[in-house]
């Protein structure tokens, strides 16, 4: 099994040959408009669009916690839009919004389509910043989920953070834990 490849740059900014899939947590509430999913409108309208539209018609669909929406973004580029946060982190003590059984459970069925597509996955450490979880808890999850089933997956610190930093963390313009 090989290993999950960190890097300082871009997650929006893929760096590997082929088909390529750029993951991230999404919170269940409909809400877009903080952390990484700021990146990711910056460079295309379809994941966001998509999301908006997935959440507005959730009563006909499959959104819900744990559940991965594939958006195309360019010939061999695509989106995940994975659901591993309940709520948004707001205060009152009501503890953080992650549910790493969600976001297992995601990864999990990203691996089905990158596996399907020949693609590598690229990703911010995924709900560390606004989710407020804990990537020592979430990296075993990816490596089960992805790196097992011969999934590369490469993760994207930002530039200007530390290697602790998170993505998420750096767009919101908050100090990385």
């Amino acid at each position: 099994m090989s290993e999950i490849r960190y890097v300082r740059g871009d997650a929006t900014a893929p760096r590997a040959a082929g088909p390529k899939v750029i993951a991230h947590v999404c919170n269940d509430r409909g809400g877009w408009g903080r952390g990484f999913v700021l990146a990711l409108s910056r460079r295309w309208p379809e994941p966001e669009a998509a999301y908006r539209a997935w959440y507005r018609d959730r009563a006909d669909n499959d959104f819900a916690l744990g559940a991965v929406q594939l958006v195309r973004t360019g010939p061999d580029l695509w989106v995940a839009n994975m659901i591993g946060q309940h709520g948004v982190r707001r205060g009152g003590g009501k503890g953080v919004p992650v549910r790493y059984e969600a976001i297992d459970t995601a990864l999990d069925r990203l691996a089905g389509h990158a596996a399907a597509l020949a693609a590598s996955v690229h990703m911010p450490r995924i709900g560390c910043g606004l989710a407020g979880g804990d990537w020592d808890r979430i990296e075993p999850l990816a490596e089960a989920r992805l790196l097992r089933r011969g999934i590369p997956v490469t993760v994207y610190d930002p530039e200007d953070a530390t290697a602790e930093g998170t993505q998420e963390a750096a767009v919101a313009g908050r100090t990385a834990p």
